[in-house]
């Protein structure tokens, strides 16, 4: 590419390698080893925000279905949902 038509946004150099475009990636992973009960309280931690996170989801998933469908109820004709004579014989 040349200058002008270039990305609009800024390359990152490694100063190691000298190379521009690649990004250092850093993961968060501890390499020390754990007491056994540290990591256990760790994982059964992971486990519960997990649970929370999806019931969270579920949770949004649901308003936004109800939200939907009393939308839907308010723009429709009412005579297509309450039909005459539908609760009454």
């Amino acid at each position: 590419m040349s200058r002008s038509t270039g990305p609009l946004y800024l390359s990152v150099v490694n100063r190691e390698t000298g190379r521009r475009g690649q990004r250092e990636r850093r993961t968060m992973v501890e390499t020390r080893i754990k007491p056994y009960f540290q990591e256990v309280e760790e994982k059964a931690r992971r486990e519960e925000q997990t649970r929370v996170y999806r019931r969270n989801q579920i949770f949004g998933l649901l308003l936004v279905a109800g939200a939907i469908l009393v939308f839907w109820l308010f723009r429709t004709n009412p005579k297509w949902i309450f039909t005459p004579g539908w609760w009454r014989p």
